[in-house]
C-alpha cells in the first residue's frame, strides 16, 4: 500500500461520523474471521490424554466421598473430567460432602448439575434421598440421565432444565432438605426473600461467583444469616493442587502434567457457602 492511499484511509477513518458507521462493520468482520478460524481449525489432541486415561483405567471415581460412581465415558460438561474420576475434584469441600451423605436428607436439589457428578454420586451414596437435578444444558441433562441409569439410581434422580426462584418458594420438601448449587452467578437471582422461608429447614452448599458480581457472597450471607449458621470454604488454585496433591495417578508425572491432571480452571479463588439451618434439631 503506497503512502497516498494509506494517508487517505487514515483521514477517512479519523472522521468521527465515518468511524461511527464503520466500527460495527469492523467488529462484525473480526467476529466472523474468528468464527471461520474456529470452524476450519483441525482439532488438536492433547498427547497427555492417552497417558491420563491409561493411568486412570475405567472411568469410575477412584477416591473421595463419591468413590465408585461410574461414568459412561471420559466426558464432563463445564469442568474437567480427570479430577472427577480421580476424586480430587473440589477436594476442598470433601468433608462437607461426607457430612451431606451422613445427614440422610429427604430431598437433594442439585442446581447446575452438569453431567451429574454430584447428583448421581449423592444418590448412590445416600440411598434414602430423592435427588432433583437441574441444568440448562440439554446435552448435560442427557448425560446425567445416562449416568443415573448406569449407576442404578434412575428411580431416584429426576433431571430437569432451569430451576427458578419461584420453584424454590413452592418446592414440597417432605423432611430435611439439601440444596447444592453451582449456577455461575445465577445464585443471586435464585435465592431471595420470597423463597427463603421455604428453605429454613434446608441446608445449602452454594458456590458463589464473585468474579461475575462481587456482591454475590455478601448478598447470600445477608439473606441467610438469621436462619443458618455459615461456614465459608475457599478454593485452592490449580498450581497449588499440582504441587501438593499426592494421588497415586499423579506420581511419576512431571509438574506440567500434574497441573493438567488436576486442572479445574477456576478464573479466581472461589468460595463455597456451607449454610446449616439453625431450625433443625
Amino acid at each position: 500500500m503506497n503512502a497516498a492511499v494509506r494517508n487517505a484511509i487514515r483521514q477517512f477513518v479519523k472522521n468521527d461520523l465515518t468511524w461511527t458507521i464503520l466500527k460495527p462493520i469492523v467488529k462484525v468482520s473480526e467476529f466472523l474471521t474468528y468464527q471461520r478460524e474456529v470452524a476450519t481449525a483441525v482439532p488438536s489432541v492433547d498427547p497427555d490424554k492417552r497417558v491420563f486415561e491409561d493411568l486412570i483405567g475405567t472411568p469410575v471415581v477412584k477416591y473421595g466421598p463419591l468413590t465408585g460412581l461410574k461414568y459412561p465415558s471420559f466426558t464432563s460438561y463445564g469442568s474437567s473430567i480427570y479430577p472427577k474420576i480421580i476424586g480430587s475434584y473440589e477436594a476442598e469441600i470433601a468433608p462437607v460432602v461426607e457430612q451431606i451423605i451422613a445427614n440422610g436428607y429427604s430431598e437433594i436439589l442439585d442446581i447446575g448439575c452438569a453431567e451429574g457428578y454430584y447428583a448421581n454420586g449423592l444418590a448412590l451414596k445416600s440411598p434414602g434421598s430423592k435427588v432433583y437435578a437441574y441444568d440448562t444444558d440439554e446435552q448435560a441433562r442427557t448425560f446425567c440421565t445416562e449416568m443415573a441409569e448406569l449407576n442404578g439410581v434412575s428411580d431416584r434422580v429426576s433431571v430437569s432444565g432451569t430451576c427458578t426462584a419461584e420453584m424454590l418458594a413452592k418446592f414440597p420438601f417432605t423432611g430435611k432438605g439439601l440444596i447444592f448449587c453451582d449456577c455461575e452467578g445465577y445464585e443471586k437471582h435464585l435465592f431471595n426473600k420470597n423463597n427463603v422461608d421455604n428453605l429454613t429447614n434446608c441446608d445449602l452448599l452454594i458456590e458463589t461467583h464473585d468474579f461475575i458480581d462481587i456482591t454475590i457472597s455478601g448478598y447470600i450471607e445477608d439473606l441467610f444469616k438469621h436462619t443458618h449458621d455459615i461456614e465459608v470454604i475457599r478454593s485452592l488454585d490449580d498450581i497449588t493442587k499440582a504441587k501438593t496433591y499426592g494421588f497415586a495417578e499423579g506420581k511419576g508425572l512431571n509438574i506440567v502434567q500434574r497441573e493438567k491432571l488436576y486442572h479445574e480452571g477456576r478464573p479466581h479463588i472461589m468460595e463455597w457457602y456451607w449454610l446449616k439451618t439453625k431450625g433443625r434439631k
